[in-house]
């Protein structure tokens, strides 16, 4: 996994380390705004994001390319329009599950879980990409953004990706 950062933000630095978890939204990916749905690669530090606790401003964007394990996920496979279109995304993703998965899967109301975790083989299901070109959305605090329907989590700026523990931890109740 090769990962390069390219900070948009006035100040900022790259950290250089590769990550354990990658993290990101492919390109061409449709994101909701307050500007209305935008691919994630038209998005600019200060844009505002509609997420799931209301309008956030993007604080930093990180570029990186991505060859590796990805997971698949077909139109409609997580709900009507859940996501619009396929979504591809990598296999360490954290994305929130609020509907009968996250009880029958987790035993909870909503679970913020790696994507991977929700593969069924047939409409989510295991993908290998070479040259996914990702964005990672940075907020003030940590953010679930809506992707193609999907809500996918995203970092605060001085934050780290909560871990996913065997038994997925609850996610966030806002």
């Amino acid at each position: 996994m090769l990962k390069q950062e390219y900070d948009q933000a006035p100040g900022a630095s790259a950290t250089g380390d590769i990550a354990a978890q990658t993290r990101g939204i492919a390109a061409g990916t449709v994101v909701a705004t307050l500007d209305g749905y935008l691919p994630v690669d038209f998005l600019s530090i200060g844009d505002r994001v509609v997420t799931r606790s209301g309008m956030r401003v993007v604080r930093r964007i990180s570029v990186s390319r991505f060859s590796g394990q990805a997971v698949r996920i077909g139109a409609s496979a997580l709900g009507h329009d859940r996501p619009e279109q396929d979504l591809t995304l990598p296999a360490d993703m954290l994305v929130m599950v609020r509907d009968w998965r996250a009880q029958a899967i987790f035993g909870q109301d909503q679970a913020l879980v790696p994507v991977a975790r929700l593969v069924d083989g047939e409409y989510i299901a295991h993908d290998r990409v070479v040259g996914m070109r990702l964005y990672e959305l940075q907020f003030d605090t940590p953010e679930i953004v809506y992707a193609e329907g999907v809500e996918i989590y995203c970092d605060g700026v001085a934050t780290a990706a909560p871990e996913a523990s065997s038994q997925e931890t609850a996610a966030k109740t806002h």
